[in-house]
Protein backbone atom coordinates (compact mmCIF):
# COMPACT_ATOMS: atom_id res chain seq x y z
CA UNK A 1 0.00 0.00 0.00
CA UNK A 2 1.27 3.82 -0.96
CA UNK A 3 0.09 5.12 2.01
CA UNK A 4 2.64 6.86 4.39
CA UNK A 5 3.58 4.80 7.19
CA UNK A 6 5.18 5.38 10.87
CA UNK A 7 6.76 2.22 11.83
CA UNK A 8 6.51 1.03 15.37
CA UNK A 9 9.21 -1.37 17.01
CA UNK A 10 7.42 -2.76 19.73
CA UNK A 11 10.09 -3.70 22.79
CA UNK A 12 7.67 -5.38 25.18
CA UNK A 13 5.24 -2.34 25.88
CA UNK A 14 2.16 -2.94 27.56
CA UNK A 15 0.77 0.44 25.37
CA UNK A 16 2.46 -0.42 22.27
CA UNK A 17 -1.37 -0.63 20.66
CA UNK A 18 -2.02 2.51 21.96
CA UNK A 19 0.53 4.35 20.68
CA UNK A 20 -0.48 2.56 16.93
CA UNK A 21 -4.29 4.01 17.39
CA UNK A 22 -2.41 8.03 18.61
CA UNK A 23 -0.94 7.49 15.11
CA UNK A 24 -3.83 6.83 13.11
CA UNK A 25 -5.76 9.58 14.90
CA UNK A 26 -3.54 11.81 13.79
CA UNK A 27 -4.56 10.65 10.28
CA UNK A 28 -1.14 8.39 9.59
CA UNK A 29 -1.01 5.10 9.11
CA UNK A 30 1.20 3.03 11.89
CA UNK A 31 2.15 -0.40 11.88
CA UNK A 32 3.82 -2.50 14.56
CA UNK A 33 6.39 -4.68 13.65
CA UNK A 34 9.48 -6.77 15.61
CA UNK A 35 12.24 -5.03 17.33
CA UNK A 36 14.45 -6.94 15.65
CA UNK A 37 14.37 -6.27 12.41
CA UNK A 38 17.11 -5.68 10.31
CA UNK A 39 18.26 -2.04 8.70
CA UNK A 40 17.44 -3.75 5.31
CA UNK A 41 13.94 -4.84 6.25
CA UNK A 42 13.17 -1.16 7.62
CA UNK A 43 14.41 0.73 4.65
CA UNK A 44 12.36 -1.50 2.69
CA UNK A 45 9.05 -0.72 4.81
CA UNK A 46 10.12 2.82 3.97
CA UNK A 47 8.63 4.79 6.55
CA UNK A 48 8.63 8.29 7.50
CA UNK A 49 9.05 8.05 10.97
CA UNK A 50 9.92 5.31 13.47
CA UNK A 51 8.88 5.05 17.05
CA UNK A 52 10.37 3.09 19.25
CA UNK A 53 8.10 1.65 22.32
CA UNK A 54 8.42 1.17 26.18
CA UNK A 55 9.21 -1.90 27.24
CA UNK A 56 9.73 -3.49 31.09
CA UNK A 57 13.31 -4.49 30.33
CA UNK A 58 16.40 -2.43 31.68
CA UNK A 59 18.76 -1.27 28.97
CA UNK A 60 21.98 -2.70 30.85
CA UNK A 61 20.36 -6.12 31.64
CA UNK A 62 22.13 -8.91 29.57
CA UNK A 63 18.85 -10.14 27.03
CA UNK A 64 17.52 -6.70 26.91
CA UNK A 65 16.14 -6.21 23.62
CA UNK A 66 18.54 -4.47 20.93
CA UNK A 67 17.59 -2.21 17.64
CA UNK A 68 20.04 -2.43 14.55
CA UNK A 69 22.54 0.36 15.10
CA UNK A 70 22.04 1.77 11.51
CA UNK A 71 18.10 2.52 11.81
CA UNK A 72 19.59 5.63 14.18
CA UNK A 73 21.68 6.27 11.54
CA UNK A 74 18.80 6.60 8.76
CA UNK A 75 18.10 10.12 8.86
CA UNK A 76 14.84 9.32 9.43
CA UNK A 77 12.99 10.78 12.69
CA UNK A 78 12.72 8.57 15.72
CA UNK A 79 10.91 8.80 19.00
CA UNK A 80 11.93 6.74 21.59
CA UNK A 81 9.23 6.30 24.23
CA UNK A 82 10.11 5.13 28.00
CA UNK A 83 12.94 2.03 27.13
CA UNK A 84 12.76 3.14 23.42
CA UNK A 85 14.32 6.38 24.91
CA UNK A 86 16.81 4.71 26.95
CA UNK A 87 18.05 2.23 24.25
CA UNK A 88 18.46 5.11 21.97
CA UNK A 89 20.42 6.70 24.67
CA UNK A 90 22.38 4.09 25.75
CA UNK A 91 23.24 2.63 21.95
CA UNK A 92 24.47 6.27 21.20
CA UNK A 93 27.07 6.50 24.25
CA UNK A 94 25.17 7.81 26.69
CA UNK A 95 24.24 6.42 30.20
CA UNK A 96 21.24 4.72 31.78
CA UNK A 97 21.15 3.88 35.04
CA UNK A 98 18.33 2.72 38.10
CA UNK A 99 16.70 5.64 39.57
CA UNK A 100 17.03 6.97 43.15
CA UNK A 101 13.14 7.14 43.18
CA UNK A 102 11.10 5.57 40.64
CA UNK A 103 8.05 7.06 38.95
CA UNK A 104 5.07 4.97 38.41
CA UNK A 105 2.21 7.00 37.66
CA UNK A 106 1.00 11.03 37.18
CA UNK A 107 4.34 13.61 37.31
CA UNK A 108 4.33 16.96 36.85
CA UNK A 109 6.71 18.14 34.09
CA UNK A 110 8.39 21.20 32.64
CA UNK A 111 8.53 21.28 28.84
CA UNK A 112 10.64 23.31 26.44
CA UNK A 113 7.28 25.12 24.42
CA UNK A 114 9.95 26.14 21.36
CA UNK A 115 10.44 22.67 20.19
CA UNK A 116 8.27 21.01 17.37
CA UNK A 117 8.02 18.03 19.56
CA UNK A 118 6.04 20.23 22.22
CA UNK A 119 3.93 22.71 19.75
CA UNK A 120 1.20 23.78 21.37
CA UNK A 121 1.80 22.45 24.54
CA UNK A 122 2.20 24.44 27.66
CA UNK A 123 5.02 24.59 29.97
CA UNK A 124 3.89 22.87 32.55
CA UNK A 125 1.97 19.80 32.13
CA UNK A 126 0.83 16.14 33.41
CA UNK A 127 2.99 13.33 32.05
CA UNK A 128 2.30 9.56 32.80
CA UNK A 129 5.36 7.77 34.33
CA UNK A 130 6.03 4.25 34.44
CA UNK A 131 10.19 3.55 34.57
CA UNK A 132 12.77 2.45 37.69
CA UNK A 133 15.62 3.87 35.38
CA UNK A 134 16.47 7.03 34.29
CA UNK A 135 19.07 8.33 32.06
CA UNK A 136 21.94 9.81 33.20
CA UNK A 137 24.38 11.10 31.00
CA UNK A 138 23.87 12.02 27.49
CA UNK A 139 27.32 12.27 26.52
CA UNK A 140 26.77 15.95 25.01
CA UNK A 141 24.46 14.29 22.08
CA UNK A 142 20.93 14.78 23.59
CA UNK A 143 19.91 18.04 25.05
CA UNK A 144 16.93 18.05 27.25
CA UNK A 145 13.36 19.00 26.81
CA UNK A 146 11.49 18.39 29.93
CA UNK A 147 12.08 17.30 33.19
CA UNK A 148 10.33 16.18 36.30
CA UNK A 149 11.36 16.55 40.04
CA UNK A 150 13.05 12.71 39.08
CA UNK A 151 14.23 13.21 35.74
CA UNK A 152 16.31 15.85 34.43
CA UNK A 153 15.78 14.02 30.81
CA UNK A 154 12.41 13.65 30.72
CA UNK A 155 12.36 14.54 27.12
CA UNK A 156 15.38 14.75 24.94
CA UNK A 157 15.76 15.75 21.28
CA UNK A 158 19.59 14.97 19.73
CA UNK A 159 21.53 18.29 18.69
CA UNK A 160 22.20 17.22 15.00
CA UNK A 161 19.66 14.02 14.49
CA UNK A 162 16.25 13.77 14.47
CA UNK A 163 16.02 11.80 17.03
CA UNK A 164 13.48 12.38 20.08
CA UNK A 165 13.10 10.85 23.07
CA UNK A 166 10.35 11.09 26.01
CA UNK A 167 10.39 9.08 29.43
CA UNK A 168 6.67 9.71 30.20
CA UNK A 169 4.32 7.79 27.90
CA UNK A 170 2.30 10.47 25.15
CA UNK A 171 -0.19 7.46 24.35
CA UNK A 172 -1.94 6.98 27.30
CA UNK A 173 -4.99 9.37 28.07
CA UNK A 174 -3.61 10.30 31.44
CA UNK A 175 -0.48 12.31 29.95
CA UNK A 176 -2.32 15.23 29.89
CA UNK A 177 -1.46 16.64 26.59
CA UNK A 178 0.07 13.20 25.01
CA UNK A 179 -2.02 12.93 22.14
CA UNK A 180 -0.65 16.36 20.91
CA UNK A 181 3.18 15.26 21.29
CA UNK A 182 2.34 12.40 18.95
CA UNK A 183 0.42 14.53 16.11
CA UNK A 184 3.60 16.56 16.55
CA UNK A 185 5.82 13.91 15.85
CA UNK A 186 3.89 12.33 12.67
CA UNK A 187 2.87 15.76 11.25
CA UNK A 188 5.33 18.41 12.00
CA UNK A 189 8.59 16.31 12.61
CA UNK A 190 7.89 13.17 10.46
CA UNK A 191 6.19 15.56 7.73
CA UNK A 192 3.37 13.55 7.09
CA UNK A 193 0.19 15.08 5.42
CA UNK A 194 -2.20 13.70 7.65
CA UNK A 195 -4.25 12.30 4.78
CA UNK A 196 -4.98 8.64 5.73
CA UNK A 197 -8.35 7.68 5.50
CA UNK A 198 -10.91 4.90 5.61
CA UNK A 199 -12.26 5.67 1.96
CA UNK A 200 -8.73 5.41 0.80
CA UNK A 201 -8.04 2.07 2.48
CA UNK A 202 -11.38 0.36 0.45
CA UNK A 203 -9.57 1.60 -3.09
CA UNK A 204 -6.28 -0.05 -1.76
CA UNK A 205 -7.79 -3.45 -0.52
CA UNK A 206 -9.67 -4.19 -3.37
CA UNK A 207 -6.82 -3.65 -5.37
CA UNK A 208 -4.64 -5.57 -3.59
CA UNK A 209 -7.54 -8.40 -3.07
CA UNK A 210 -7.72 -8.16 -7.21
CA UNK A 211 -4.15 -8.42 -6.97
CA UNK A 212 -3.61 -11.63 -4.97
CA UNK A 213 -6.74 -13.46 -6.27
CA UNK A 214 -6.03 -12.89 -10.10
CA UNK A 215 -9.05 -12.92 -12.56
CA UNK A 216 -9.40 -16.39 -12.07
CA UNK A 217 -9.36 -17.13 -8.42
CA UNK A 218 -12.22 -18.05 -6.26
CA UNK A 219 -12.27 -16.75 -2.55
CA UNK A 220 -13.99 -18.71 0.30
CA UNK A 221 -15.10 -16.21 3.58
CA UNK A 222 -16.14 -17.85 6.73
CA UNK A 223 -19.18 -15.35 7.55
CA UNK A 224 -19.82 -15.11 11.22
CA UNK A 225 -22.31 -12.52 11.33
CA UNK A 226 -20.33 -10.04 13.04
CA UNK A 227 -18.92 -6.86 11.69
CA UNK A 228 -15.13 -7.87 10.61
CA UNK A 229 -16.50 -10.83 8.65
CA UNK A 230 -19.17 -8.71 7.34
CA UNK A 231 -17.00 -6.00 6.38
CA UNK A 232 -14.54 -8.26 4.37
CA UNK A 233 -17.51 -10.26 2.92
CA UNK A 234 -18.45 -6.82 1.55
CA UNK A 235 -14.99 -5.56 0.21
CA UNK A 236 -14.36 -8.93 -1.37
CA UNK A 237 -17.45 -8.72 -3.47
CA UNK A 238 -16.68 -5.64 -4.51
CA UNK A 239 -13.03 -6.91 -5.68
CA UNK A 240 -14.07 -9.87 -7.25
CA UNK A 241 -17.85 -10.13 -7.19
CA UNK A 242 -19.44 -13.56 -8.02
CA UNK A 243 -15.84 -15.31 -7.27
CA UNK A 244 -16.96 -15.13 -3.43
CA UNK A 245 -18.74 -17.97 -1.43
CA UNK A 246 -19.87 -17.33 2.26
CA UNK A 247 -19.98 -20.36 4.32
CA UNK A 248 -21.28 -19.75 7.82
CA UNK A 249 -21.28 -22.28 10.51
CA UNK A 250 -23.43 -23.35 13.19
CA UNK A 251 -20.48 -24.41 15.91
CA UNK A 252 -23.07 -24.77 18.75
CA UNK A 253 -21.80 -22.10 20.87
CA UNK A 254 -23.35 -19.05 19.35
CA UNK A 255 -25.76 -16.44 20.93
CA UNK A 256 -29.48 -17.06 20.94
CA UNK A 257 -30.79 -16.71 17.65
CA UNK A 258 -28.09 -15.91 15.62
CA UNK A 259 -28.08 -18.24 13.32
CA UNK A 260 -31.30 -17.32 11.78
CA UNK A 261 -30.51 -13.78 12.18
CA UNK A 262 -27.23 -14.32 10.31
CA UNK A 263 -29.23 -16.64 7.53
CA UNK A 264 -32.24 -13.95 7.33
CA UNK A 265 -29.04 -10.76 6.87
CA UNK A 266 -26.89 -12.20 4.78
CA UNK A 267 -29.42 -14.72 1.91
CA UNK A 268 -30.90 -11.30 0.20
CA UNK A 269 -27.28 -9.82 -0.19
CA UNK A 270 -25.47 -13.10 -1.46
CA UNK A 271 -28.02 -15.48 -2.57
CA UNK A 272 -26.79 -19.06 -3.27
CA UNK A 273 -23.11 -18.04 -2.43
CA UNK A 274 -24.22 -18.27 0.98
CA UNK A 275 -24.03 -21.65 2.82
CA UNK A 276 -25.03 -22.25 6.16
CA UNK A 277 -23.86 -25.83 7.66
CA UNK A 278 -25.34 -26.44 11.22
CA UNK A 279 -22.95 -28.44 12.81
CA UNK A 280 -23.57 -28.13 16.38
CA UNK A 281 -23.66 -32.04 17.73
CA UNK A 282 -20.28 -31.77 15.85
CA UNK A 283 -18.61 -29.26 17.86
CA UNK A 284 -20.86 -29.93 21.25
CA UNK A 285 -19.26 -34.00 21.36
CA UNK A 286 -15.85 -32.49 20.97
CA UNK A 287 -15.74 -30.07 23.49
CA UNK A 288 -17.78 -33.05 26.35
CA UNK A 289 -15.60 -32.80 29.11
CA UNK A 290 -12.90 -30.35 28.31
CA UNK A 291 -12.90 -27.60 30.96
CA UNK A 292 -9.31 -25.86 29.91
CA UNK A 293 -9.60 -22.63 28.02
CA UNK A 294 -7.39 -22.94 25.58
CA UNK A 295 -8.50 -26.51 24.77
CA UNK A 296 -11.67 -25.29 24.17
CA UNK A 297 -10.34 -22.66 21.62
CA UNK A 298 -8.30 -25.47 19.91
CA UNK A 299 -11.20 -28.40 19.81
CA UNK A 300 -13.70 -25.95 18.16
CA UNK A 301 -10.75 -24.63 15.67
CA UNK A 302 -10.14 -28.19 14.77
CA UNK A 303 -13.70 -28.97 14.23
CA UNK A 304 -14.21 -25.81 12.33
CA UNK A 305 -11.73 -26.88 10.26
CA UNK A 306 -13.11 -30.18 9.05
CA UNK A 307 -16.71 -28.80 8.74
CA UNK A 308 -15.25 -25.78 6.65
CA UNK A 309 -13.24 -27.71 4.52
CA UNK A 310 -16.02 -30.14 3.79
CA UNK A 311 -18.55 -27.12 3.28
CA UNK A 312 -15.97 -25.75 0.68
CA UNK A 313 -15.64 -28.50 -1.55
CA UNK A 314 -17.18 -27.96 -4.85
CA UNK A 315 -16.22 -24.85 -5.01
CA UNK A 316 -14.10 -24.23 -8.30
CA UNK A 317 -10.51 -23.18 -8.07
CA UNK A 318 -11.63 -21.77 -4.38
CA UNK A 319 -7.70 -21.71 -3.63
CA UNK A 320 -8.23 -18.37 -1.03
CA UNK A 321 -9.75 -18.02 2.52
CA UNK A 322 -11.04 -14.35 3.58
CA UNK A 323 -11.22 -13.91 7.60
CA UNK A 324 -11.49 -10.73 9.27
CA UNK A 325 -8.47 -11.13 11.01
CA UNK A 326 -7.95 -7.82 13.33
CA UNK A 327 -4.83 -6.02 14.36
CA UNK A 328 -5.22 -6.98 18.46
CA UNK A 329 -5.92 -10.70 17.05
CA UNK A 330 -2.42 -10.63 15.29
CA UNK A 331 -0.83 -8.72 18.43
CA UNK A 332 -2.42 -10.97 20.96
CA UNK A 333 -1.99 -14.23 19.40
CA UNK A 334 1.10 -16.91 20.19
CA UNK A 335 2.87 -16.05 16.95
CA UNK A 336 2.09 -12.11 16.76
CA UNK A 337 5.42 -10.29 16.26
CA UNK A 338 7.97 -12.67 18.23
CA UNK A 339 8.72 -9.94 20.15
CA UNK A 340 9.42 -9.64 24.03
CA UNK A 341 5.69 -9.14 24.92
CA UNK A 342 3.90 -11.90 26.20
CA UNK A 343 1.17 -14.10 25.09
CA UNK A 344 -2.10 -13.25 26.11
CA UNK A 345 -4.67 -15.91 24.66
CA UNK A 346 -4.25 -18.08 21.29
CA UNK A 347 -6.44 -16.19 18.29
CA UNK A 348 -8.63 -19.11 16.09
CA UNK A 349 -8.45 -17.14 13.09
CA UNK A 350 -4.31 -16.25 13.15
CA UNK A 351 -1.71 -18.83 12.22
CA UNK A 352 -1.58 -22.42 11.05
CA UNK A 353 -5.49 -22.65 9.72
CA UNK A 354 -4.46 -22.11 6.13
CA UNK A 355 -2.38 -23.96 5.88
CA UNK A 356 -4.74 -26.60 7.44
CA UNK A 357 -7.45 -25.68 4.90
CA UNK A 358 -5.21 -25.75 1.73
CA UNK A 359 -5.61 -21.89 1.26
CA UNK A 360 -4.00 -18.86 0.91
CA UNK A 361 -5.41 -15.96 3.09
CA UNK A 362 -7.19 -12.71 1.96
CA UNK A 363 -6.95 -10.27 5.28
CA UNK A 364 -7.74 -6.74 4.27
CA UNK A 365 -8.58 -6.08 8.01
CA UNK A 366 -4.89 -7.14 9.37
CA UNK A 367 -3.95 -3.86 10.33
CA UNK A 368 -7.60 -2.30 11.46
CA UNK A 369 -8.83 -2.24 14.84
CA UNK A 370 -12.39 -2.56 15.57
CA UNK A 371 -13.60 0.96 15.75
CA UNK A 372 -11.88 1.51 12.41
CA UNK A 373 -13.59 -1.57 10.73
CA UNK A 374 -16.54 0.44 11.91
CA UNK A 375 -15.71 3.33 10.41
CA UNK A 376 -14.95 1.07 7.43
CA UNK A 377 -18.98 -0.12 6.98
CA UNK A 378 -19.65 3.06 6.98
CA UNK A 379 -18.03 3.66 4.20
CA UNK A 380 -19.42 0.43 2.69
CA UNK A 381 -23.10 1.88 3.88
CA UNK A 382 -23.51 -2.18 5.93
CA UNK A 383 -26.80 -2.18 7.53
CA UNK A 384 -26.69 -0.22 10.63
CA UNK A 385 -27.57 -3.38 12.69
CA UNK A 386 -24.47 -4.58 11.79
CA UNK A 387 -22.26 -1.89 12.48
CA UNK A 388 -23.90 -1.08 15.80
CA UNK A 389 -23.35 -5.28 16.66
CA UNK A 390 -21.27 -6.05 19.69
CA UNK A 391 -17.77 -7.62 19.14
CA UNK A 392 -18.32 -11.20 19.93
CA UNK A 393 -15.32 -14.13 20.01
CA UNK A 394 -14.67 -17.18 17.21
CA UNK A 395 -15.06 -19.58 20.15
CA UNK A 396 -18.58 -17.77 21.50
CA UNK A 397 -19.89 -19.02 24.46
CA UNK A 398 -17.45 -22.14 25.20
CA UNK A 399 -15.37 -19.17 26.61
CA UNK A 400 -18.13 -17.58 28.40
CA UNK A 401 -19.08 -20.56 30.28
CA UNK A 402 -16.16 -21.37 32.97
CA UNK A 403 -15.69 -25.44 32.99
CA UNK A 404 -17.23 -27.70 30.50
CA UNK A 405 -20.03 -27.07 27.82
CA UNK A 406 -22.71 -29.09 27.36
CA UNK A 407 -26.16 -27.86 25.73
CA UNK A 408 -27.73 -27.68 29.17
CA UNK A 409 -25.19 -25.05 30.48
CA UNK A 410 -25.35 -22.86 26.90
CA UNK A 411 -29.53 -23.02 27.04
CA UNK A 412 -29.14 -21.00 30.55
CA UNK A 413 -26.31 -19.22 29.15
CA UNK A 414 -27.71 -18.00 26.27
CA UNK A 415 -31.33 -17.21 28.26
CA UNK A 416 -29.32 -15.15 30.39
CA UNK A 417 -26.94 -13.34 28.12
CA UNK A 418 -30.04 -12.68 25.79
CA UNK A 419 -31.42 -11.00 28.74
CA UNK A 420 -28.15 -8.71 29.40
CA UNK A 421 -28.37 -7.49 25.55
CA UNK A 422 -31.98 -6.82 25.90
CA UNK A 423 -32.32 -4.47 28.72
CA UNK A 424 -29.11 -2.49 27.77
CA UNK A 425 -30.58 -1.96 24.52
CA UNK A 426 -33.92 -1.34 26.26
CA UNK A 427 -31.87 1.39 28.55
CA UNK A 428 -30.05 2.97 25.43
CA UNK A 429 -26.70 2.18 26.22
CA UNK A 430 -25.80 0.34 23.14
CA UNK A 431 -23.59 3.46 21.51
CA UNK A 432 -22.03 3.84 25.10
CA UNK A 433 -20.98 -0.07 25.26
CA UNK A 434 -18.48 -2.07 23.70
CA UNK A 435 -19.59 -5.11 25.02
CA UNK A 436 -22.18 -6.20 27.71
CA UNK A 437 -23.26 -9.76 28.04
CA UNK A 438 -23.61 -12.34 30.69
CA UNK A 439 -20.71 -15.12 31.91
CA UNK A 440 -22.08 -18.51 33.48
CA UNK A 441 -19.68 -19.75 36.72
CA UNK A 442 -19.18 -23.44 37.59
CA UNK A 443 -19.84 -21.99 41.02
CA UNK A 444 -22.81 -22.81 43.31
CA UNK A 445 -24.00 -21.49 45.82
CA UNK A 446 -27.31 -21.84 48.50
CA UNK A 447 -30.81 -19.38 47.61
CA UNK A 448 -33.94 -20.04 48.51
CA UNK A 449 -37.07 -19.32 45.98
CA UNK A 450 -41.09 -19.86 47.01
CA UNK A 451 -39.09 -20.77 50.78
CA UNK A 452 -37.82 -23.85 49.46
CA UNK A 453 -34.19 -23.69 49.31
CA UNK A 454 -31.90 -23.65 46.10
CA UNK A 455 -28.09 -24.62 45.34
CA UNK A 456 -28.19 -23.32 41.79
CA UNK A 457 -25.07 -21.76 39.33
CA UNK A 458 -23.76 -17.96 39.60
CA UNK A 459 -24.15 -15.55 36.77
CA UNK A 460 -21.69 -12.32 36.31
CA UNK A 461 -22.54 -9.82 34.14
CA UNK A 462 -20.34 -8.23 32.14
CA UNK A 463 -19.77 -4.90 30.35
CA UNK A 464 -17.40 -2.74 29.30
CA UNK A 465 -16.30 0.77 27.49
CA UNK A 466 -14.13 0.78 25.33
CA UNK A 467 -12.65 2.10 22.15
CA UNK A 468 -10.74 -0.77 20.18
CA UNK A 469 -10.55 -3.35 22.73
CA UNK A 470 -7.24 -3.23 23.50
CA UNK A 471 -8.24 -1.48 26.68
CA UNK A 472 -11.51 -1.51 28.36
CA UNK A 473 -12.89 0.03 31.55
CA UNK A 474 -15.76 -1.21 33.24
CA UNK A 475 -18.83 0.05 32.83
CA UNK A 476 -20.10 2.58 35.14
CA UNK A 477 -24.72 1.79 35.03
CA UNK A 478 -27.61 2.85 36.70
CA UNK A 479 -27.98 0.44 39.99
CA UNK A 480 -31.45 0.18 38.75
CA UNK A 481 -30.47 -1.40 35.51
CA UNK A 482 -28.00 -4.01 37.29
CA UNK A 483 -31.12 -4.69 39.90
CA UNK A 484 -33.84 -5.69 36.63
CA UNK A 485 -31.33 -7.31 34.97
CA UNK A 486 -30.53 -9.30 37.96
CA UNK A 487 -34.18 -9.94 38.64
CA UNK A 488 -35.45 -11.11 35.48
CA UNK A 489 -32.23 -13.88 35.51
CA UNK A 490 -32.68 -15.25 38.60
CA UNK A 491 -36.68 -15.45 37.93
CA UNK A 492 -36.44 -16.55 34.12
CA UNK A 493 -33.67 -18.30 33.84
CA UNK A 494 -33.77 -21.97 35.57
CA UNK A 495 -30.62 -23.15 37.04
CA UNK A 496 -29.03 -19.36 38.43
CA UNK A 497 -30.03 -18.34 41.93
CA UNK A 498 -26.98 -15.68 42.21
CA UNK A 499 -25.99 -12.28 39.94
CA UNK A 500 -22.56 -10.19 40.01
CA UNK A 501 -21.52 -7.78 38.53
CA UNK A 502 -17.83 -7.59 36.81
CA UNK A 503 -15.93 -4.38 38.06
CA UNK A 504 -12.49 -5.71 36.92
CA UNK A 505 -10.68 -3.55 33.51
CA UNK A 506 -8.75 -4.22 30.84
CA UNK A 507 -5.94 -4.54 32.07
CA UNK A 508 -5.21 -6.20 34.31
CA UNK A 509 -7.84 -8.33 33.32
CA UNK A 510 -9.19 -9.22 29.54
CA UNK A 511 -12.74 -8.63 28.42
CA UNK A 512 -13.49 -12.15 28.16
CA UNK A 513 -13.09 -14.54 31.11
CA UNK A 514 -11.20 -17.18 28.93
Amino acid sequence: MSHETILILDLGSQYTQLIARRIREAGVFSRIARFDLTLEQVEEIAPKGIVLSGGPASVYAEHAPKIDPGILELGVPVLGICYGMQLMVEQLGGKVKPAESREFGRAHAQVDPTNPLFADVPMETTVWMSHGDRVEEVEGTFKSLARTDHAPFAAIAHETKPLFGVQFHPEVVHSLHGEQVVRNFVRHICACSGDWKMASFIDEAVATIRAQVGDTGQVVCGLSGGIDSAVVAAIVDKAIGERLTCIFVDNAVLREGEVDEVEAAFAPRFGERLRVVRAAEQFLHKLAGVTDPEEKRKKIGHVFIDVFKQAAEGIDDARFLAQGTLYPDVIESVAAFGGPTATIKSHHNVGGLPEELGFELVEPLRQLFKDEVRELARELDLPQVLIERQPFPGPGLAIRILGEVTPERLAVLRRADSIVRHEFTEAGLNARIWQAFAVLLPVRSVGVMGDQRTYEDTCVVRAVESTDGMTADWARVDYELLGKISNRIINEVRGINRVCYDISSKPPATIEWE
